[in-house]
């Protein structure tokens, strides 16, 4: 008798671990305590914020190239460790080559200034979703993530190839790239947008 009643116990016992929720973790703050849910959203304000930070660095080397008729309104900047290596725009004219590209300028710097290959531990913020030729590049330097700003429509609105994201997006190439690839929002994607009908008037092209 004593032994079915421990077994029915331990079952009682069982079934209350079951269907128990788990407790709420929380984080300890200076103020006393988070939890993890808003641990976890001022992280993403963090990346949030970091990101813009360097996505307006490349939307300014985007006007810089226009202004200074080197090329295309297209900003590029290879970022490390949270420090910029190299901010690059559009080449093309200046260098009179059409695969200068701001992506390619960049990758093709920040490799001459690391005196390396491979930009693993790198990342690139670009103000434009980058076209076929240039994600070829950030995938063969094997950076580790891309964050652009406007999509390719805004480029292929004002006149730019309309292939760029048809030969790109939906591809397994793309979607099985090994970088992380962010599309950024908010102000973000908003002043990068701006840019092309900001310099339209400036740049050859139009």
């Amino acid at each position: 008798m004593l032994v079915f009643v421990i077994c029915i116990w331990e079952l009682w016992m069982l079934c209350l671990i079951i269907v128990t929720p788990p407790p709420l973790i929380v984080v300890e703050a200076n103020d006393g305590t988070i939890s993890v849910a808003s641990a976890f959203a001022a992280h993403q304000q963090v990346v949030q914020d970091r990101d813009h930070k360097f996505l307006t660095e490349a939307v300014g080397e985007a006007y810089k190239g226009v202004e200074c008729g080197d090329g295309g309104p297209f900003g590029a900047v290879v970022v490390r460790n949270d420090e910029i290596v190299v901010s690059c725009h559009n080449m093309v004219l200046k260098n009179t080559d059409p695969t200068a590209h701001a992506e390619v300028t960049a990758i093709r710097e920040a490799c001459k200034k690391l005196n390396q290959i491979e930009l693993a531990d790198c990342e690139i913020y670009a103000s434009c979703e980058p076209c076929p030729m240039c994600f070829g590049a950030i995938h063969l330097s094997r950076l580790k993530r891309l964050v652009y700003g406007a999509k390719a429509e805004a480029a292929i609105a004002i006149g730019f190839d309309d292939f760029i994201a048809d030969a790109l997006r939906g591809t397994a190439y793309y979607q099985k790239a090994h970088l992380e690839i962010k599309k950024a929002d908010g102000n973000g994607a908003v002043i990068a947008e701006q840019v092309f009908e900001k310099t339209k008037a400036k740049f050859p092209m139009y």
